[in-house]
C-alpha cells in the first residue's frame, strides 16, 4: 500500500498544529505546504473541505538519497495529508516511504525508506493511531 492513515477526533485547525509539533518532533520540517483548497477554490471555483499536502523531510535522511541517487529527489519529500472528513474529523495520511523508495535501484535510499517509515510511525503513535 502506497499509504497508512488514522482519523483525529478534532477539527481541522487543531489537528493541523497536533500534526505539525508531532512532525518536528520526530526531527521532520516541513518544506513544503499546499493548501489544495485554496488552489482549488482560486483556479477553479471549486469549494472542497480543508486539505493541506505537506512535505516532511528530514535532511540528513534525504542527503543520504540524493548521495545514492541524484534523480531519487523527485521522491521527495515524504508527503502528509491532511483533510476535513465532513464530520468533525480531521483524516491524516502518511506517505508510505518503503514503497515509494522501493523504487530505487539502489540499497542506500531502501534503508533510509525503512528510517523514514519508523519516524512516520511513530509520529501516528504520538497522534494516537
Amino acid at each position: 500500500m502506497y499509504e497508512f492513515n488514522l482519523t483525529l477526533a478534532m477539527p481541522y485547525g487543531k489537528a493541523f498544529e497536533k500534526v505539525r509539533d508531532a512532525l518536528l518532533a520526530e526531527h521532520l520540517g516541513i518544506v513544503s505546504d499546499v493548501d489544495v483548497q485554496a488552489i482549488f477554490k482560486n483556479k477553479m471555483g471549486k469549494e472542497i473541505p480543508a486539505y493541506h499536502i505537506l512535505g516532511a523531510c528530514n535532511p540528513k535522511l534525504a542527503d543520504r538519497v540524493i548521495d545514492a541517487e541524484p534523480n531519487a529527489g523527485t521522491l521527495l519529500p515524504c508527503n502528509v495529508i491532511l483533510r476535513e472528513d465532513g464530520a468533525g474529523n480531521t483524516v491524516v495520511s502518511f506517505m508510505d516511504p518503503v514503497t515509494v523508495l522501493g523504487l530505487c535501484a539502489s540499497d542506500e535510499p531502501k534503508m533510509v525508506a525503512a528510517e523514514a517509515k519508523a519516524m512516520l510511525e511513530r509520529v501516528a503513535e504520538k497522534l494516537g493511531g
